[in-house]
């Protein structure tokens, strides 16, 4: 398994936002986390690359495994070998705007990873060129729209080449047209066989791309199960609810918790 979450807890003072959750993730495979806003599908994704600490349980990636539990301090270099594992797409883009496009892809790669310039920046171009950017390698990411910001943020994300890419609600930040755009890179991702999670409320990224679908509800896993059968005959009533709501509404824009 590339992933593997054991009994994942997460408080915040008093508020249990995750309750006892476990799953596995395949390489590979793409993993939709779906479910109400406050849910946990946001804060389940960020446990998984520690960008918020578990309460208590283990997270295991491609090897490397840390164990949690309440009063314990995980240490900075733990985290960091779990971590580097993964690549992080976020709702709102996190783009540098004072450095250019191609500067916001080589950034990690020349200050964290040392690599030299001429290197980083032949690995952005390659990655811009994936996501339709190439053009706009020299220009700031001000002039671009919501959905090419999104596919400058993803080629960033993709620049070490973590073994998984995170992405917490890819398209809620964007026009139904852009997101669109956004979408069509990550199913191109999906096929070449890149291991994804991503929480989202986005019907069509969900059905499109995802091989397995987790409805997260209050905490807790209500449903798994293929986005086919998720999404046309939903086992659960809680789960069922959900769906209805989505497909009434054709295009949420929501935020997870």
């Amino acid at each position: 398994m590339m992933i593997e979450l054991k009994n994942i807890e997460k408080r915040f003072g008093d508020l249990t936002v995750l309750k006892n959750v476990s799953l596995s993730i395949a390489e590979g495979s793409v993993m939709a986390l779906v479910g109400p806003s406050g849910g946990g599908k946001s804060t389940l994704l960020r446990c998984m690359n520690l960008l918020e600490i578990p309460t208590a349980g283990s997270v295991e990636i491609d090897g490397d495994r840390l164990e949690f539990q309440p009063g314990v301090k995980v240490t900075t270099k733990a985290i960091q070998s779990v971590r580097r594992h993964s690549g992080m797409v976020f709702q709102n883009f996190q783009l540098f705007p004072h450095r250019t496009v191609i500067e916001n892809v080589t950034e990690g790669l020349t200050t964290v990873l040392k690599w030299p310039k001429e290197k980083a920046r032949e690995r952005a171009m390659m990655l811009l060129d994936k996501v339709g950017l190439a053009h706009k390698a020299e220009v700031w990411p001000s002039t671009l729209s919501g959905g090419q910001q999104q596919r400058v943020a993803i080629a960033r994300a993709l620049a070490p080449s973590p073994k998984i890419l995170l992405c917490d609600e890819p398209t809620s930040a964007l026009d139904p047209e852009l997101s669109g755009e956004v979408v069509d890179v990550l199913a191109q991702l999906a096929r070449e066989g890149t291991t994804m999670v991503m929480a989202t409320h986005d019907l069509r990224l969900a059905s499109r791309i995802a091989n397995e679908v987790i409805v997260l509800d209050g905490g807790i896993i209500v449903e798994t199960g293929t986005s086919h059968d998720i999404f046309t005959q939903p086992k659960q009533e809680r789960t069922k609810r959900f769906i209805a709501t989505l497909t009434h509404e054709g295009h949420t824009h929501g935020e997870g918790i």
